[in-house]
């Protein structure tokens, strides 16, 4: 990855490597644990299938999201998994914000697309819990909120302009209640794993911002 780049991982890689641990352990507890029930109506051999069945997507699944990465070439944010992905921000024309509340964590995210049919990126921009919170950096958010600001889609200048008072509100040390990002996580209905907030509501939150 060149100096050019502009990673925007919400998490650190400290942080993500001990997660995949912890999915890891707890994968294989639950592998043994559903192939020593099969073992017990069937044989070792049935127990043994059930538990790699179980085992193995799950593995992958945690291994992909250990390897998933997400950077800013200009205008163009990358995602790296197995493979790489690319959206241009100055041309999608889905642009959609959402929540995803689990376990007490609301993390707000972008979810970002060439076209309404092509395949998106999910990118978090925040994630908040009881006790505090992570969000991305204040060069991220500018740089984000620059190529948003380079489309003609209404709906990207919208979200350029949700950063940008989110900027702000980092500028003037509010607090988490004085963050938009916050508020927007907040706003969010709960009981959902994830809501994808409609443009109506969001373009009527950032406009009641700056009153």
């Amino acid at each position: 990855m060149s100096a050019e780049h502009l990673p925007l991982d919400l998490l650190d890689r400290v942080g993500v490597r001990k997660r995949f641990r912890m999915a890891v352990v707890a994968i294989l507890v639950l592998a043994a644990a559903i192939g020593g029930v099969i073992g017990l109506i069937f044989d070792q051999t049935a127990a043994l299938i059930t538990a790699a069945a179980v085992a193995l997507p799950l593995l992958l699944f945690s291994w992909s999201q250990a390897r998933r990465t997400l950077w800013l070439d200009g205008t163009k944010v990358v995602l790296r998994t197995f493979g790489r992905r690319t959206v241009d921000l100055s041309k999608a024309e889905r642009l959609e914000m959402v929540v995803m509340d689990v376990r007490s964590v609301r993390t707000v995210s972008m979810l970002v697309a060439e076209t309404p049919r092509s395949r998106g990126i999910n990118m978090a921009v925040a994630s908040y819990s009881g006790t505090g919170g992570a969000e991305l950096g204040i060069i991220a958010l500018r740089k984000l909120a620059d190529a948003l600001a380079a489309s003609a889609n209404s709906g990207s200048l919208v979200i350029s302009e949700l950063l940008v008072a989110q900027l702000r509100a980092e500028a003037r040390g509010e607090g988490l209640d004085g963050r938009p990002l916050y508020q927007l996580a907040r706003a969010a209905p709960p009981g959902k794993l994830a809501v994808r907030l409609k443009p109506e509501a969001v373009t009527k939150f950032v406009a009641s911002l700056e009153q």
